[in-house]
Order: C-alpha cells, then structure tokens, then sequence
C-alpha cells in the first residue's frame, strides 16, 4: 500500500512537474530518427518485464479511465484543474531554476505563481500565460543534476512511470520528498492533512492530466519497430536535450 501510494506521488510530480505537456505529435517530430545511444543497461532483463507490464497499464487502464474521465468531464473545468495543480508546484520550479543559476527563470516562476495565485483564481487560469505573457520554465532536480555535470548512469523503468535513468531517478526522489502536494508527517508545508488525501490528489492529477492525451501513447507505439529500445533511446535523448537547454 505505502509502495503504491508513493507511485502516485511519483506520478503526481512526473505529469506535472515534467516538460512532457508537449504534445506527442511535436515529441515524435523531434525524434523521428533516434539514434541507438550507448545506453548502460545492466537491469535489461527487469526493464523489459517493466516495459511490457507499464504498455499494458496505459493501454487498457490508464487509456479507457481517462478516455470516459474525458467524456463526463468538460474542458475548462479540466483545464482548471491542470492549471491548479501546476501552480502548487511552483516551489520545485523555483528551486531547480535557482540551483542551476537560472535566476531570471525563477523570477519569472514567481511572477507566474504570485499572478495566477490571485488574478487567476488560486491558480485555476494561467492568467500569467494568457495575459502576461510570461513563459513558464520547468525544471526538476535531474535535470539540476545533469546542469552539475551528473551523467545518467544506467537505464531503469520505473513502475506506471516509465523510462528512467539513475540520475532522474535519485532526482525523482528528491522532488518528491519537496512536493507540497504529496504529505509527510512532521513536514511544515503539507497540503493535505494525511496521505489518503494526497493519494486521491495523484491519481486525480494523474487522469486529468491524461486525458488531454487520450491515445497518445498508442500512436507513439505504432511508429516503434522495438518498443523497448525505442523507449529508452527517445528518453535519453529527450532528457539530454532538456539538460543542454
């Protein structure tokens, strides 16, 4: 149970925190090509079994869930809710932005959380986008570690999350432990007073967030010839080119 709660923890930073609101349609444009990088695999055997065992969670549960989550619910309020959860987690923007010297981005980050905190409704319309016209600078402690020089290390496939490395998964960690969304005893910034609230937080977040990019997956799917190495290859090189940016 505490395994799967902090799974959803996981998700509830991935899908929010990450860079991945990108389209995949621009994401199979940027790597129509991928070139086999000497990836360090030592773990092949498990992240294979995980591979198969996530392509089965988000085709016939996570797919269907947010397809119908879809149907019922309308878009603004979806939007809303995307907004919302993307503005509570502005202290690791802001943090992994001032780690890696990006002092202008962490100060556009506040400006960002200070306006859509209050012209934006605690955060349900990102006013400081629409209105503003100030960029949003998303950063994780990954990428914090590749800005220190901190190479990949080996391949891993997380549960439900997917691709992964060492580096992103230590950094993962971190970013979970900061997250105000999830709930740690003894920890002055909760948002929820316990961790069943924060488990429905992630899964709901997890849906939502989904179901902007119902069927996604399957058409990524469909260009890989191997959909193991076609994974690990677009990661690596996805999170390289963040890192450079």
């Amino acid at each position: 149970m505490r395994f799967l709660i902090l799974t959803l923890y996981c998700i509830s930073f991935l899908y929010a925190a990450n860079p991945n609101t990108q389209s995949l349609d621009d994401f199979d444009a940027e790597f129509q090509t991928p070139q086999q990088n000497q990836v360090a695999d030592p773990l092949s055997g498990y992240n294979k079994i995980m591979t198969n065992f996530n392509d089965f969670f988000y085709l016939n549960i996570l797919d269907p869930v947010a397809k119908g989550y879809k149907t019922v619910v309308p878009t603004p309020l979806r939007t809303g809710i995307y907004n919302v959860f993307n503005n509570l987690l502005f202290p690791l923007r802001f943090l992994n932005n001032t780690l890696q010297l990006k002092f202008h981005n962490a100060f556009d980050e506040t400006r960002r959380f200070l306006i859509n905190s209050t012209l934006g409704v605690a955060g349900l319309s990102d006013v400081a986008t629409n209105n503003f016209h100030i960029k949003a600078h998303d950063e994780d402690f990954g990428q914090t570690l590749g800005y220190y020089g901190a190479g990949s290390g080996f391949y891993l496939v997380l549960p439900i999350l997917g691709p992964s490395n060492l580096r992103d998964t230590f950094g993962l960690v971190t970013d979970v432990l900061i997250n105000p969304l999830n709930y740690f005893e003894n920890r002055g910034y909760n948002i929820f007073d316990n961790s069943t609230q924060a488990y429905a937080s992630g899964a709901l977040e997890m849906i939502n967030y989904s179901s902007f990019h119902v069927g996604e997956y399957k058409k990524l799917k469909n260009d890989a010839i191997e959909l193991y190495p076609f994974l690990k290859n677009i990661y690596e090189q996805r999170r390289k080119k963040l890192i450079e940016e």
